[in-house]
């Protein structure tokens, strides 16, 4: 009774108020998306309900444009007065009329695609712009921030926040807090240090630093909080940077003016190659959540989701805040579902934990010890002498999809992830420059774990930590979350599909399919009355990247394309174009195989290809399967891969350098094997 009381409540809420940019409820006949994730308290809840459970059935294709990209999309798109802002691959920024579709501009950074290619992990990507005032904010692969006019896209300033050397790289969308806009970056995997900064928004100049991991003790410490961290650490850890990347979550609380980050992983990933002395360390503060004073950046307190983080278990995940009555009382909480696979209430105010339960499958660790705020490890977690299979693996179970939180059945929607992977220590070496220098092999098959790769849309009760309900995918990755007053949770997935679910029960009320695979979250807002809900498509990042998606979506060349929907919507379907892959017959055109360049050419592989282009068995994600490579792609293959005739055009960098002619040619004989194999099995 109570429940559909308040159901009813929510409905006539979102029937008479719109929310302005601050939260505040007023009367309004628009409604924007004006932050990253609606409000500064990332929600991701809209309050507009024209679209609701009951009408929804009704929806239809208000617009759609291809976005002329085949690499991953993942930004949330914002809505000012009328217009989207949102970011693709290669950090190009566009602004589309939300009503029409039609492009008022693009601004394109010139990204230099021979370089910055081969500097990004996971990707191309970008997810996303900030707006204040009159601009528009971005951040660009290649480490600048921008501001943008929002009329017509002319650069006003731009900053660098690289440091001269070293792999870093910015795939994260900026944020505003008060006077400042503030950014991180991403680049763990090649051995940087990690650090998140403030920039004054009429000028760039920055405000103030806050580095996440400590620097060589020889050249000082910036702050006490490097110098406590530092004693945390051992041996010479960094010589590999260190980690602790902000390469995503932010949020604020303006009453507190306290800016949560989150940070990511540790580098290298073995504890015991940061840790030589003692092979333990907490490694302070990956693996955190920080507040930062918004002003100076000063820590206020912290909060370490993995200590001594040993299996990419980023703690940059998005943290919602929100107010829940936990035990009678009401508490101020920030919420996150980390990698790591345990779902987080903690304190706000001071980073107290209130509670952690596992939210998808674990075996590193048996919970969370309530009085220390630490993992229980298993003995499980340790690969350092021997081979592991450890859930989750390093995908998390949950990466950076957003998820969002419906304040009338308090429940938050997760985009989790259902994955292991054997981790096996290779031999220590030094860094690396331009590779991974994560410290675990990737030699397939030797890293797939026992557990089927999957994914889910679960709907969870962080008062009670437990699942609400439930909805399997069949594919790892899927898109964020919407949830809005209309008692409706609105999701794309691996299938091509976007799908609206009953809030509070899963039920599936309204399906489209797409052409192209969804990770990118949705938004909603209003103009002149009118409620329309947008996402981006585009099949790619950490997964997609080297992975197929599912269904019917293998089918289709995965092109980017912005749909926009409305109740009965009657715009044009984009055409989508099928796919053809095929596998060429080396051997007929003269290529043959010397089986000891092939042995080679396969370790040469699973350490410098395999992260990009997946493994050779025809499937392929974003980026081509090589053994799809034509005849005419052999013939050129030193160009290919050391010159980078492609880089330009398709970002294939140049590994001149970073592999010698016999390797690159090793490499090749691998390749021709594998394909070789495929095509005489299709053959028989």
């Amino acid at each position: 009774m109570k429940s559909k009381i308040k159901q009813k409540l929510w409905r006539l809420l979102g029937s008479l108020l719109i929310a302005s940019s601050n939260t505040t409820l007023i009367f309004a006949e628009d409604l924007n998306w004006p932050k990253h994730g609606l409000d500064a308290q990332e929600s991701r809840f809209s309050p507009i309900r024209q679209i609701h459970a009951e009408n929804v059935s009704e929806l239809g294709l208000a617009w759609a444009k291809k976005l002329s990209t085949i690499r991953g999309i993942e930004a949330t798109p914002l809505v000012i007065d009328g217009t989207l802002y949102y970011s693709l691959p290669w950090s190009v920024v566009q602004a589309t009329d939300g009503i029409s579709g039609a492009t008022l501009w693009t601004w394109n950074p010139g990204v230099d695609k021979a370089v910055w290619g081969r500097k990004a992990c996971c990707d191309v990507v970008n997810r996303g712009v900030a707006h204040a005032g009159e601009h528009i904010f971005a951040s660009t692969l290649d480490g600048r921030l921008v501001c943008l006019k929002a009329s017509d896209g002319t650069q006003v300033w731009s900053t660098n926040t690289l440091p001269k050397d070293g792999d870093y790289s910015i795939t994260g969308a900026p944020r505003i807090i008060g006077n400042n806009v503030i950014i991180g970056n991403g680049g763990a995997e090649y051995g940087v240090r990690g650090y998140v900064t403030a920039y004054d928004l009429k000028t760039g100049e920055q405000r103030w630093r806050f580095y996440t991991v400590p620097g060589n003790p020889e050249e000082g410490f910036e702050s006490e909080s490097m110098a406590k961290a530092a004693e945390t650490w051992s041996g010479e850890w960094w010589e590999f940077g260190g980690g602790g990347t902000c390469w995503d979550a932010f949020a604020y609380d303006e009453e507190l003016n306290l800016v949560y980050v989150g940070t990511g992983n540790a580098s290298a990933w073995p504890r015991t190659w940061r840790n030589p002395d003692t092979g333990w360390g907490d490694n302070l503060y990956v693996s955190c959540i920080l507040a930062l004073d918004a002003e100076t950046g000063e820590l206020k307190w912290h909060y370490q989701t993995t200590p001594g983080d040993n299996w990419d278990y980023t703690a940059v995940q998005q943290m919602i805040l929100t107010t829940l009555e936990i035990e009678g009382k009401e508490r101020q909480v920030l919420m996150q579902a980390p990698k790591n696979g345990f779902f987080y209430v903690l304190d706000r105010a001071t980073g107290e934990l209130i509670s952690a339960e596992p939210y998808t499958e674990v075996n590193w660790a048996a919970g969370i010890d309530q009085s220390t705020g630490r993992p229980i490890e298993t003995p499980n977690a340790d690969y350092s002498r021997e081979p592991k299979d450890i859930k989750p693996g390093p995908l998390g179970g949950h990466n950076w999809q957003a998820m969002s939180y419906h304040p009338g059945y308090r429940l938050v929607y997760i985009p989790t992830i259902e994955t292991g992977m054997i981790y096996r220590e290779r031999d220590r070496h030094g860094l690396r420059p331009g590779k991974w220098n994560v410290g675990v092999n990737f030699d397939n098959p030797a890293s797939q774990s026992n557990t089927d790769y999957s994914g889910s849309l679960l709907a969870w009760d962080p008062v009670r930590q437990r699942a609400a309900w439930k909805i399997a995918h069949p594919n790892v990755y899927n898109g964020g979350t919407l949830a809005t007053a209309g008692d409706l949770v609105f999701q794309g997935n691996g299938e091509a599909e976007f799908v609206a679910y009953h809030a509070g029960t899963g039920q599936v009320l309204w399906r489209y399919f797409t052409g192209t695979a969804i990770i990118a979250p949705p938004v909603t807002y209003s103009i002149k009355g009118v409620q329309y809900v947008a996402v981006l498509a585009g099949w790619g990042g950490a997964y997609g990247l080297d992975s197929p998606p599912s269904g019917k979506a293998q089918e289709y060349f995965q092109e980017g394309i912005l749909y926009t929907f409305k109740l009965e919507g009657q715009g044009a379907a984009p055409r989508l174009t099928k796919l053809q892959r095929e596998i060429p017959d080396l051997k007929s055109a003269g290529f043959g195989v010397d089986i000891e360049s092939a042995n080679k050419g396969r370790n040469l592989y699973f350490d410098n290809c395999v992260f990009c282009h997946g493994s050779v068995d025809g499937q392929g994600g974003a980026l081509p399967d090589l053994a799809t490579t034509s005849v005419a792609y052999h013939k050129l293959w030193p160009q290919l891969v050391l010159e980078g005739i492609l880089a330009r055009s398709k970002g294939m960098p140049a590994f001149k350098g970073f592999l010698t002619d016999e390797e690159s040619s090793a490499i090749q004989h691998y390749i021709i094997q594998e394909t070789q194999k495929l095509y005489d099995e299709q053959s028989q």
